[in-house]
């Protein structure tokens, strides 16, 4: 007898909804008891059907599909939901990753759960652990924000709602729309740590650890951005610049007169990881001391 008791070949009269962790790009990350419950299941539901298939031929499974994604999922929940209660065993996947970790299936889980059904978690891939498990950011206490909204207003009052946050964040973002997302952080939060990993598992897979501003300005020298990236930022405090050190080297280069304002500004924003506008204020500060 298996050890897990949920199996769909010891399921009772009513069916069970498994949540399928699925690979995110390597077709290798998937577990022994993923591939087994997606053979057993008598239906599998897909967040994208064309995608969902590409995994099961790989692994020479032959299940029946349904659709639900984030335009359908309150109706196909209800039918599938019934479906469950008259006995069907049913898998939930989604493009790749964990369903429901912004990703579409809330709503099937949770009129699952109000139905009284077993609803039994098969883990996996998810690309936010993996991101944070390879950043080399602080593990102890995290927060998975997902995607933030696109328009500059609520994306700032989001990123200020986050500022003050004790514990590593981690955000999902586009290519396309990567660098805003980090310029607005270096704005709101400052220049933290982060750590851009993009194309997680697949073969160009890349972790692009520095500052804010240093990711920002090699992003920008590429041509294009490529893979779905997600980003994880250093809580406040952490990684952040010894200011007395960085006053000392302003003083110093003031005293030696060679680099105007800016080129000095520039020259100890890169090598302390910190933004130049930062840098540039602390020197008028400097003067201005200097003066009384």
């Amino acid at each position: 007898m298996p050890l897990n008791s949920h199996t769909p070949e010891n399921s009772t009269e009513r069916g069970t909804l498994y949540i399928v962790s699925t690979p995110v790009g390597n077709l290798e990350d998937i577990s022994y008891r993923a591939v087994r419950i997606l053979n057993e299941v008598d239906c599998i539901a897909a967040e994208d059907t064309r995608q969902t298939i590409k995994l099961l031929n790989h692994y020479t499974i032959k299940k029946k599909l349904v659709a639900c994604h984030e335009h359908n999922e309150h109706e196909a929940a209800k039918d599938l939901v019934e479906k469950m209660e008259q006995g069907m065993n049913l898998a939930l996947v989604t493009d790749g990753g964990t369903p429901l970790v912004s990703d579409p299936g809330f709503r099937l889980v949770s009129l699952a759960v109000e139905h009284g059904l077993d609803v039994v978690p098969i883990p996996g891939a998810c690309a936010a652990v993996a991101a944070l498990t390879g950043a080399g950011l602080p593990t102890d206490r995290f927060l998975f924000c997902g995607f933030l909204p696109k328009k500059q207003g609520k994306l700032r009052e989001s990123l200020e709602a986050l500022k003050a946050i004790q514990a590593t964040l981690i955000f999902y973002e586009s290519p396309r729309r990567i660098i805003k997302l980090a310029e607005e952080m270096l704005v709101i939060l400052g220049d933290r740590q982060a750590v851009l990993a993009r194309e997680i598992t697949k073969i160009h897979e890349e972790f692009l650890r520095g500052s804010l501003l240093e990711i920002i300005s090699d992003l920008e020298s590429r041509d294009v951005v490529r893979g779905e990236c997600t980003l994880v930022v250093a809580g406040p405090g952490e990684d952040l610049p010894d200011l007395s050190t960085l006053e000392q080297e302003i003083k110093k280069g003031m005293a030696r007169g060679d680099l105007s304002s800016s080129r000095l500004s520039a020259k100890l924003a890169k090598e302390f990881g910190i933004a130049k506008k930062k840098v540039y204020d602390l020197m008028l500060e400097i003067q201005d001391q200097n003066i009384h």
